[in-house]
């Protein structure tokens, strides 16, 4: 991978046409015009703090499975391995959100506005169907190499912005009036004035903080550039770039296309009350051709598929990576790479699996939003938190992104914004996290004493040790390079 693949592959699991449309409704009906917009702008500038302190440790330390790697470095064995599960969870969800999100794209733009088809009465089942073949097929695309898979996902990269540009335009010119004092409006739609998306509160502090789940899912993912730091060249530079970039343009088209919708409803009080379909309403009723409506949504689902392709491509280098160090149980099979295809099978299918298995648990699509954001910004602060004590101590090599004197501050905003996310992202109507949340640290703390901290190695940290495991990647190249001739 060169620059762009690795900025397209954090850039299309962002993928501002995925949850900057799924999960739209969410925010719109707990404070109107100005949850989204303000609520996009200030959601953003974190991601972007967060992922800036993560590319300062991504230009240092360019391995596969960086969180974790990073973690261990920075913090010691038992830190990097509960920022490998936190970071896995959330990988886990978000392919499975973007997925659901995929699925419901479906049913209401292709099938509903396309063909006419009335998919109300469809449930789980369906759901659950659906979910098996698109997410098989994005594993098929993965299971064929990373050669097929960054075609596609460069590809993938250049139509987002491609769809978030036309769907802005669209929204502005079938719109019947451009009133842009609904981007600072706020409404409480919360309760039955917005369908009940959301409990009904007076708290307008914890309502927009509420509303920041929706940039902060969609704005997930970019440790993706990080994931593929092993197949991407001059990864100390391009990594960070690939990071930073991503998160950048997405808040830049994003909050774009989030302004154009809000303009562009016929009436912003009656579209809080159409559920979890306010922007397939608007969309249906803009004032343009039938037929450029159909490419849209066309171009829209695939933007959707494309975003779950990167998310397994990303979520199965990091079981790999953790697999190879001897983190998961099966480790010795999901840490081999097929010599045909010059990928991670096994792991590809095991992530599949449990993306599938993830909406079986959870079918709220809320809240696999909620717990994607959730688990991912805490894997994405924890090496942060440890850098933070460790800069200039044990930590003292670094790479050519660095961020002087800004660096503890930004990674004290990071942590401190992690901890609020996760008393946000367990509250109503999330509150089914509250329990798998305080769960999951009691088995982590199980599982890491009773088991894995005897036999967790971790990665290789040293000279030594760095030496061996590249000992390793080179015979493991040779031996692919020699089945392939």
């Amino acid at each position: 991978m060169h620059a762009f693949s690795n900025f397209a592959v954090a850039f299309s699991i962002i993928c501002i046409v995925s949850g900057g449309l799924t999960t739209f409704q969410s925010a719109y009906c707990v404070g109107g015009g100005f949850a989204v917009v303000v609520g996009w702008i200030t959601g953003g500038v974190f991601a972007l703090i967060v992922g800036t302190s993560m590319a300062q440790i991504a230009s240092a330390y360019p391995t596969a499975g960086g969180l974790y790697h990073w973690s261990s470095i920075l913090g010691g064995r038992a830190w990097g391995w509960g920022t490998a599960w936190f970071n896995l969870l959330g990988l886990i969800f978000v392919c499975a959100g973007v997925n659901v999100g995929t699925y419901n794209l479906f049913t209401g733009l292709i099938l509903g506005n396309i063909f006419n088809i009335n998919t109300s009465a469809w449930g789980f089942e369906q759901q659950t169907i659906a979910m098996a073949i698109i997410t098989a097929a994005q594993a098929l695309f993965n299971h064929f190499g990373i050669r097929t898979t960054t075609k596609l996902i460069d590809f993938s990269g250049s139509l987002i912005f491609v769809v978030a540009v036309l769907v802005a335009a669209t929204m502005l010119i079938g719109s019947s009036h451009w009133d842009f004092s609904r981007l600072v409006v706020i409404h409480n739609f919360s309760g039955s004035p917005g369908g009940n998306t959301v409990p009904h509160s007076n708290n307008y502090g914890y309502l927009f903080l509420l509303a920041l789940l929706y940039p902060l899912y969609t704005m997930t993912g970019f440790d993706g550039s990080a994931h593929t730091a092993e197949e991407t060249v001059n990864a100390r530079v391009n990594v960070p770039k690939g990071i930073i970039n991503s998160i950048f343009w997405s808040l830049m088209f994003g909050v774009v296309m989030a302004s154009s919708i809000v303009i562009a409803m016929p009436d912003p009080v009656k579209s809080a009350a159409d559920g979890s379909n306010v922007v397939f309403n608007v969309m249906a009723g803009l004032a343009v051709p039938t037929a450029w409506k159909d490419v849209l949504y066309i171009g829209i689902l695939l933007a959707n598929f494309l975003c779950g392709l990167a998310c397994i491509t990303s979520t199965s280098r990091m079981i790999y990576a953790f697999a190879r160090d001897g983190g998961l149980p099966g480790s010795k099979w999901l840490k081999q790479v097929d010599h045909k295809h010059r990928s991670p099978v096994a792991a590809i299918w095991f992530t599949a699996v449990l993306a599938i298995a993830a909406t079986l648990y959870s079918p709220a699509f809320t809240a696999l939003t909620a717990g994607s954001a959730m688990f991912l910004f805490i894997s994405y602060t924890m090496p942060t938190l440890a850098g933070l004590f460790a800069e200039g101590k044990s930590w003292t090599e670094f790479g050519p992104f660095r961020l002087g004197v800004f660096s503890k501050p930004l990674a004290l905003i990071s942590v401190l914004g992690a901890a609020l996310l996760i008393y946000v992202g367990t509250r109503p109507p999330n509150d089914i996290l509250d329990n798998y949340f305080i769960g999951l640290l009691v088995l982590l703390a199980v599982i890491w004493f009773g088991y894995a901290r005897k036999h967790f190695p971790g990665p290789p940290i040293g000279a030594r040790a760095v030496a061996a495991r590249a000992a390793e990647i080179m015979a493991e190249e040779t031996a692919l390079q020699g089945a392939i001739d």
